[in-house]
């Protein structure tokens, strides 16, 4: 369990247990709503995210060039499909660490993103061979 997982889930609890000491039962009902509301803003964000991205070719991107210049390390899977509106070509072996992702552009430039964990550690732009007359 990471980090933010367990800040997240003291929090929860502190909030649970200073609602019960202040209000009884209805200072827990009030915690658990607010909670249950915090999970449903979520997953409402995840879903509109991945429906925006099944409408696109699995592995297209507009411009590699401007995503190459966008990311940054430690960002999710989902905060990258979230910028390319499209999930990437994966690269790896499924459920294989780390992940690796292509998304590709028109003119075959392309981005590989490396996860680990789900976080963006490295990336690297490949653009195609210029002909020279």
């Amino acid at each position: 369990m990471n980090f933010t997982r367990l800040l997240t889930l003291t929090a929860i609890a502190v909030l649970t247990v200073g609602a019960w000491q202040a209000f009884g039962w209805p200072g827990i009902a009030l915690a658990v709503g607010g909670i249950v509301m915090w999970v449903l803003l979520h997953f409402t964000r995840l879903l509109t995210i991945l429906k925006k991205a099944a409408d696109r070719p699995i592995g297209h991107v507009a411009s590699a060039v401007m995503l190459n210049a966008k990311l940054k390390k430690g960002v999710t899977l989902m905060h990258v499909i979230a910028m390319t509106r499209a999930l990437g070509e994966l690269q790896t072996e499924k459920d294989a660490q780390p992940e690796v992702y292509r998304w590709t552009d028109t003119g075959q430039s392309s981005v590989s993103c490396t996860f680990v964990g789900g976080k963006l550690t490295e990336w690297t732009l490949q653009r195609p061979e210029q002909v020279s007359p």
